[in-house]
């Protein structure tokens, strides 16, 4: 399994920013943003990948990870 799978990916529709807004919370803060859902997610992907090759490439440890959270009930 890549490491990447371990972290949550979060695409949902902002009103505020009339766009898509994806996020990995727990990995980074921020995210990426646009008009399509699924290139949103292949960006958000693409991000959290790079995210975890820098954190490797600096020798930090990986932040704990976030896959096995439910966020759909945490509120």
């Amino acid at each position: 399994m890549k490491d990447s799978a371990r972290y949550v990916k979060i695409v949902e529709w902002s009103d505020e920013d009339q766009c898509y807004v994806g996020s990995c919370p727990g990995l980074f803060y921020g995210g990426c943003h646009g008009d399509d859902e699924k290139i949103v997610f292949d960006q958000l992907c693409d991000l959290v990948e790079n995210a975890i090759e820098l954190h490797k490439k600096d020798g930090k440890s990986l932040p704990p990870v976030t896959s096995s959270k439910d966020y759909a009930n945490m509120y």
